[in-house]
Parts: structure tokens; C-alpha cells; sequence
């Protein structure tokens, strides 16, 4: 079996763990099915010159990117294409579809003829991707992942678009039910479309016990038995929430609060915290290597997801693998992570109810095993098992939903 992974959320040199979620689908399919070949498309933005700050500097980060490179022992490509900010939303997809060209007639003039396109992300990268895949013959999955359905949709005409990719699509893939759902509300799939979660990696990340966690937490992250380490993980964006788990500190005076991440907010995070005077409790660590941050889930006592969207936040897991139970905000695909007392609380979206809940793990004293057996629930052999199973199906129908369409190569 040979597929093609062409996703915009992939790592890079640059940013390692920029879209980690499909590397670590990718990875575990490879291991657990060795006779899947694979290569990737990465597409990154263009950007003329490096930017420290500013809303540019999320397309500057991309600059210093490889055109190509091995990862995981697999071959990347990332190829160039052009992001107009603001005003580019529909162009996107168009500028996408050539860099992605470009590079798929690279792979199979090298001789790599793949049996499918294996995509992620339905705006804009799946809109290139239909186009891609009717302009070469070759049929394509589709996995949704988060805003992609639950939130871009509300544009009329990128709805079209969406729906246009999950009627060609040979299947689509969705990381949740609550994203399933959504997707059935505006496109006609249902017969295609199934619910892969992702899995947690359980031999990276280990438990630790009270004793453990204890001597980490003071030896690793400076924070004494008596106070409790609460952490929150995310991108520094106004829709992850980390000001809202900031402003719960407010409600009690014995939690200290490690957010570890980089973003845009930096600078608005580090102002609220001067403004309240939470300098001596708040801790920004910028974005941790996984090992780290394995750590850091390790340490703490809880973890926060006050998000204002997710598909399927990987943290959660992350964190419950390594015996923290977390709290977090009750929407989406949430409520299908967290679905049982030793998982967790869910919360409405503001500070006070998210103090509420955190009051309420910590006063439970949750066995960490406990919370660790309910991790091991999700592991990645049914994913990855399911995933292999819609492959073949494709590959053995040997079946395109439309016709090929010539490239011209000179272009």
C-alpha cells in the first residue's frame, strides 16, 4: 500500500511540532501496518524575511523551512505557496492546489505512484486536495479535524466548498462524533464517513505516582508539595482560554499555574498577569519539546483545556496518560475524551465555573493509576486499524469518482 499524506499541519524543521497529530496518526499506521509506504506533502506559506512579533510573524516562523527533508524516516516535501492575510481565504485553496501539483508530479516523476491521497484538514487544504486528486486520477480521503466543521462552515460559499470535498472524497474521516455530526448537517456522507479518534501514545507517556509527581514537581518545576500545579497547554490564542484559567487563580490562593505554549497573546497574557499581580504563581515555559512537556503533565496536579473549540485536544489524553486528570470545557469532542469520573470535569467556558472545577478534582484526590487505566482506553492500534481497513476498501474497489483530467507537466 502507497499513500500520499498532504496535510498544511504537519511538522518542520522550523516548528516540530506544528500539526504533531497527523505526524503521529502517519507514524503509528506505519508501525502497526508495516506494508503502508508513505510520503508527504507539507505545504508552508511563502514569506519574504523573518518577523520576531506581530500577527506576521505565524507566517514568518515558516522561512526558514526546507524544501525537503526525512522525518521519521519518511520523505517530506514543502513546497511554497502564497497567503494573502485578511482577505485571502478563497484564494487559499487555489494557491494551494499548484504547490501541491508541483509536488506530486515531483514524487511520481521519481517514480513513487501512489494508491491514494490520504488528506487532512477540509479548508482550505481539502479544496486543493479535490482539485489535486481529479487533475492526477487518483482517489483521496478527507479528515476532519476541528474548525474545519465546526467552525469555517458558517461561510456560506466555504460550505459549498466543504461539502463539494466531502461528496468526491472516497471517504471521510472525522476525530470525533460531535465533528461527524456537524459534517452530516450540511453534506450528504453519512455512508462514508466514520469516527477515528486519536490515540495517546502510552509508552511515551508514562505514569507517575504521588511520590513521583511530588519530587518532579519540586525538583523539575520549582513548585512546593503544599501548592497545587495546575498547567495549561495550548497555542497562546485567545480561543485556548489560558486567560480564563489566569482569572481562576483568583478563587484560590494555593494554586500555581504553569502555561506552556507560544502564540500571538504572549505579551496580552504577560500583561494580565502583571495587571493582577500574579507574577509569583503564573509561569510561562513557551512551547516545550515532548519530553518536556511529558514532564510537566508528570508534575502537575490538573490540567486546563478552557478552549472555546476543539475536535479532539491530544493534551487531554497526554495528561491522563501520565496520571493527571483534567478539566475542561464541555464542547465538541470533549465530552467523548472525558467520560468518566477519573477523567476528569467538565466546566462551562469562564473563570468561575472552571475554578469550580478545579476545586472539584482536587478535593476527589483521583487515584493517579486510576486515571492512567482510563488513558489506556485509547490507544492507537483501533485508529490505525480502522484507517488500514478504509484504505484497502479504496484500493481494491480501484475505483476514481471522476475522470482524469491531463496536466500539463510545463507549467
Amino acid at each position: 500500500m502507497k499513500i500520499l499524506t498532504i496535510s498544511t499541519l504537519y511538522p518542520n524543521e522550523q516548528e516540530p511540532k506544528h500539526g504533531i497529530f497527523v505526524r503521529n496518526r502517519l507514524k503509528q499506521l506505519r508501525e502497526h501496518f508495516p506494508d503502508v509506504e508513505a510520503k508527504v506533502i507539507a505545504p508552508v506559506p511563502w514569506f519574504p524575511f523573518k518577523v520576531k512579533s506581530g500577527p506576521l510573524s505565524e507566517y514568518a516562523k515558516f522561512v526558514g523551512v526546507s524544501s525537503e527533508e526525512i522525518r521519521d524516516g519518511i520523505q517530506v516535501l514543502h513546497p511554497r505557496y502564497l497567503v494573502i492575510p485578511k482577505i485571502g481565504m478563497y484564494l487559499t485553496p487555489i494557491f494551494l492546489y499548484f504547490a501541491m501539483r508541483r509536488a506530486a508530479r515531483k514524487l511520481l516523476d521519481q517514480g513513487y505512484n501512489f494508491d491514494l491521497i490520504d488528506g487532512h484538514y477540509f479548508f482550505p487544504d481539502g479544496v486543493a486536495i479535490e482539485r489535486l486528486a481529479k487533475s492526477i486520477g487518483k482517489p483521496f480521503t478527507i479528515t476532519a479535524r476541528g474548525t474545519d466543521v465546526n467552525f469555517i462552515p458558517q461561510f456560506p460559499r466555504a460550505r459549498k466548498m466543504i461539502s463539494s470535498v466531502a461528496k468526491h472524497a472516497a471517504a471521510a474521516i472525522t476525530v470525533c462524533k460531535a465533528l461527524k455530526d456537524s459534517l452530516l448537517e450540511f453534506a450528504d456522507v453519512e455512508e462514508k464517513t466514520t469516527v477515528l479518534r486519536n490515540g495517546v501514545d502510552l509508552t511515551f507517556f508514562t505514569l507517575t505516582d504521588k511520590l513521583q509527581q511530588d519530587k518532579l514537581k519540586l525538583e523539575k518545576w520549582n513548585v512546593s508539595a503544599d501548592k497545587k500545579l495546575i498547567i495549561s497547554v495550548g497555542h497562546l490564542i485567545e480561543r485556548k482560554g489560558h486567560c480564563l484559567v489566569i482569572e481562576s487563580l483568583f478563587l484560590n490562593e494555593n494554586w500555581d499555574l504553569i502555561i506552556a505554549g507560544d502564540g500571538p497573546d504572549r505579551a496580552l497574557l504577560e500583561s494580565i498577569v502583571v495587571r493582577n499581580k500574579l507574577q509569583g504563581r503564573v509561569r510561562f515555559t513557551g512551547a516545550l519539546e515532548q519530553g518536556e512537556l511529558k514532564e510537566l503533565y508528570q508534575a502537575a496536579d490538573a490540567l486546563v483545556l478552557a478552549s472555546s473549540r476543539e475536535g479532539w485536544a491530544n493534551v487531554l489524553l497526554e495528561s491522563m496518560a501520565c496520571g493527571t486528570s483534567v478539566v475542561a470545557t464541555n464542547l465538541w469532542g470533549t465530552p467523548e475524551v472525558v467520560a468518566a469520573e477519573e477523567a476528569g470535569v467538565l466546566v462551562d467556558r469562564d473563570a468561575k465555573d472552571i475554578a469550580r472545577g478545579i476545586s472539584s478534582l482536587l478535593s476527589r484526590q483521583i487515584d493517579r493509576g486510576a486515571t492512567r487505566r482510563y488513558a489506556e482506553g485509547f490507544d492507537w492500534y483501533d485508529t490505525s486499524k480502522g484507517q488500514y481497513d478504509i484504505f484497502n476498501q479504496i484500493i481494491n474497489k480501484q475505483h476514481v469518482t471522476y475522470e482524469s483530467i491531463p496536466v500539463n507537466n510545463s507549467k
